[in-house]
């Protein structure tokens, strides 16, 4: 077995360090909700499903991982609008100015890059990659033809993750001592600190990529699970005849991952803000 497995890596190895290397890697992304959390648990079945259903699009996604040896572009793959996806088009304008861009990694630099429009203004969010300290583990599993190797790592979770979202702990006491809480909605969720993150990699393509941030394992990272999300590889395609272009984006205004996030909250206590002082009546237009 041993042999077996010394071979096929060999082997792997000469297809990706051979000269102008190319794949692509398909990704499902899941994101569990607990609605019961959010007050779901006093809807009708037929309320929640229908609710489900419109959640289904945010919560749900496909994304392509184009990569080289040093260099990957990530992306969230477009569907078409299916009937009923119009419905709650408020909701769903303001999330998609929370949803990232196309996004660039170069390994050898240590530098991430992300387009991201943020209610009709472009940003390009300029980063270091994260620095994951991987606890390589003893398990293994196989994953369509590809035999994969667990780590784990503890990863701050960015303020404005809002996948790991959830409802504020004992949130009725914290009403009760504070009278501005009922005006301000962002009272009534949290997001951890930290989390844990468990990957599957293979060394049978090894390239140090994987879905969205994460890197620095020996091998492709096919599958990504942390905190309410899984992040599964579907389909892998090594060589393909007609490949992409792997370009570092160059447009907006460069920014870090704080500064963003401090643009993004402005933004968001200007429109509680303009929301409140309307003592809620904007809410009622367009439905």
């Amino acid at each position: 077995m041993k042999l077996i497995i010394t071979t096929l890596l060999a082997l792997f190895t000469a297809i990706v360090f051979a000269q102008d290397f190319q794949g692509q890697a398909f990704y499902q992304s899941k994101t569990s909700v607990d609605m019961d959390s959010w007050g779901g648990g006093n809807l009708s079945p037929e309320r929640k499903k229908m609710i489900a259903e419109r959640m289904k699009s945010m919560f749900e996604k496909t994304y392509e991982l184009t990569f080289n040896k040093t260099e990957s572009i990530y992306k969230e793959e477009e569907k078409l609008s299916t009937p009923g996806q119009g419905q709650g088009g408020r909701w769903r304008g303001v999330m998609s100015s929370f949803t990232p861009g196309k996004q660039y990694k170069n390994i050898k630099d240590q530098l991430i890059l992300q387009d991201q429009e943020f209610f009709g203004k472009q940003f390009l969010i300029k980063d270091s990659l994260p620095k994951l300290t991987w606890k390589m583990e003893s398990e293994t599993k196989q994953i369509g033809k590809y035999l994969c190797f667990k780590a784990t790592t503890i990863k701050k979770v960015d303020e404005m993750d809002w996948r790991s979202m959830r409802r504020r702990r004992n949130n009725q006491e914290e009403k009760a001592k504070d009278s501005t809480a009922n005006n301000d909605p962002m009272k009534e969720i949290e997001i951890p600190k930290e989390t844990l993150v468990t990957a599957w990699y293979t060394m049978q393509i090894p390239v140090s990529q994987g879905p969205g941030e994460y890197t620095g394992l020996p091998g492709l990272i096919l599958e990504v699970n942390t905190d309410k999300t899984t992040i599964l590889c579907s389909k892998i395609i090594l060589n393909p005849n007609e490949k992409k272009e792997i370009k570092a984006p160059s447009k907006g205004k460069i920014v870090s991952r704080k500064k963003y996030n401090d643009i993004v909250k402005k933004k968001m206590e200007e429109m509680r803000e303009m929301y409140s002082g309307r003592g809620g009546r904007g809410h009622g237009r367009g439905h």
